[in-house]
């Protein structure tokens, strides 16, 4: 196997392409488009679930930590657990409706943009934002173990203020 690999697209290995037999009929009211979000990917549109994806696909594009999630939650008198807001993430990142990004050991972004892209984190700010070059390319991956292949390439390029 070779080591020499461009990288301009993961669509091929990401999860989104599992529900691509059932695509949602989405008509641009969030609640609707919610419930269809959900039964597309398999999963039964509870009541938390449909409150909390109303929260993370009513307003575009978004990085969030379930810290963040559950915060919006509250402030919006939704009645869940921190446990479950992290399930749900969970539930939704395996079913290919987000897509989760490490920055470091301990914080986790879950992204609704679930396409293939790369991330600037902003360290100042704890920050995840796309970024916005579709032809950034990775041109030397390393060698796979045996009995392994690549699922994901995701790049983050931390960022700081200079000073």
């Amino acid at each position: 196997m070779t080591n020499q690999i461009t990288v301009l697209s993961d669509d091929a290995v990401d999860p989104a392409t599992r529900s691509a037999a059932h695509q949602p009929a989405l008509t641009g009211c969030p609640w609707h488009d919610v419930n269809e979000m959900l039964q597309a990917a398999g999963l039964r549109p509870t009541r938390q679930r449909m409150a909390l994806g109303w929260l993370l696909f009513g307003k575009g594009a978004r990085h969030l930590t379930a810290e963040m999630l559950y915060e919006e939650a509250t402030l919006a008198k939704v009645p869940v657990s921190l446990a479950t807001v992290y399930n749900t993430l969970n539930q939704l990142t395996d079913a290919g409706l987000l897509r989760q990004v490490s920055v470091d050991g301990t914080k986790t972004y879950f992204d609704t943009n679930v396409t293939a892209h790369h991330h600037f984190y902003l360290e100042n700010n704890h920050e995840l934002v796309d970024i916005p070059d579709p032809h950034l390319v990775l041109s030397k991956m390393p060698e796979v173990p045996e009995g392994y292949e690549i699922a994901r390439v995701d790049m983050v390029v931390r960022l700081r203020r200079k000073r």
